[in-house]
C-alpha cells in the first residue's frame, strides 16, 4: 500500500488506515514510538504496563471516600448447606 506525505501544519504525516491500527492495537490519541532504521520510519505503540496508574485512581477514591465495595456481599443460594 501506498500512502502520500500530507503537510500538517508546521509538520507532515502520513494517513494510517483504520485496519493498520486495529491490527496493531493503537488507538486514536495513544502514545507512539518513533524511530529511523535503516532510513526507514519505524512507528511501535509505547507498552504500558500492566496495572499503571492504579494506585493513584486507589488514593483519589480513598481520598474522595468513594472506596466501598461495588458489589455487597451476597451469598449462594445453597451456601447454608456447604460443609467446611
Amino acid at each position: 500500500m501506498r500512502a502520500a506525505v500530507r503537510r500538517l501544519g508546521n509538520s507532515s504525516g502520513v494517513i494510517i488506515p483504520r485496519p493498520f491500527l486495529d491490527e496493531a492495537g493503537v488507538a486514536v490519541g495513544d502514545v507512539m514510538d518513533i524511530s529511523l532504521e535503516e532510513g526507514k520510519i519505524v512507528l511501535a505503540p509505547v507498552q504500558r504496563r500492566a496495572r499503571a496508574g492504579w494506585a493513584a485512581a486507589s488514593r483519589t477514591l480513598s481520598e474522595a471516600g468513594d472506596n466501598g465495595l461495588v458489589w455487597p456481599e451476597f451469598a449462594n443460594a445453597d451456601d447454608a448447606n456447604l460443609d467446611w
